[in-house]
């Protein structure tokens, strides 16, 4: 139980910023989307400080055919910065490498119409209380919080130390991917 990540602790978070029911559900999103056939079609979230340490949070975006996983350090949870983060992301990539969205309905993803006006990218929202339909990004997510802690300030994280632990997340052998690590005979 110790060798665990999660540590058999699980504990249900309310969210106190609301909520909100507009914009594409999941069950709208293209069929080759589930099917992870195709690159370009990532799932977006947030991993925040704990509570009362500070505003600083990250955006977590996961391609969901390669796995690559990436964070963007904001300064708040909000939609502007989240729209900062994903215009980030999505110019520093060629156009066809970010098509659609899949996210939470968090506050911070409130910013949805703005996205697919200005960069043309279709985002989906997941059903209410359903992370599963965006597992891989929670996975990783789990991963990313082996480095930071939920007692830790995230805004007062050097982004040398982010890119460094994001390539040691993104650079572990996974089966799905084809990269097993060697059983070694002795």
């Amino acid at each position: 139980m110790d060798a665990l990540r999660q540590k058999g602790k699980r504990r249900k978070l309310v969210e106190t910023r609301g909520k909100f029911a507009v914009g594409q559900a999941i069950a709208d999103r293209p069929e080759e989307v589930k099917d992870r056939e195709i690159l370009g079609h990532w799932e977006l979230d947030t991993v925040v400080s704990g509570r009362g340490q500070s505003k600083g949070c990250f955006a977590t975006l996961l391609e969901r055919k390669s796995r690559l996983y990436t964070a963007i350090m904001m300064p708040d949870r909000s939609a502007a910065s989240m729209e900062n983060a994903i215009t980030q992301v999505r110019t520093a990539m060629p156009a066809n490498a970010f098509k659609t969205a899949t996210t939470d309905r968090g506050k911070e993803f409130a910013c949805y119409e703005s996205v697919r006006e200005k960069l043309g990218l279709s985002l989906y929202f997941a059903d209410p209380y359903c992370s599963w339909q965006r597992g891989g990004n929670e996975n990783a997510n789990g991963l990313l919080r082996e480095f930071y802690h939920k007692n830790t300030d995230l805004a007062k994280i050097d982004a040398k130390e982010l890119i460094k632990n994001l390539f040691l997340i993104n650079s572990r052998p996974r089966k799905c991917l084809g990269w097993e690590t060697p059983i070694q005979e002795f």
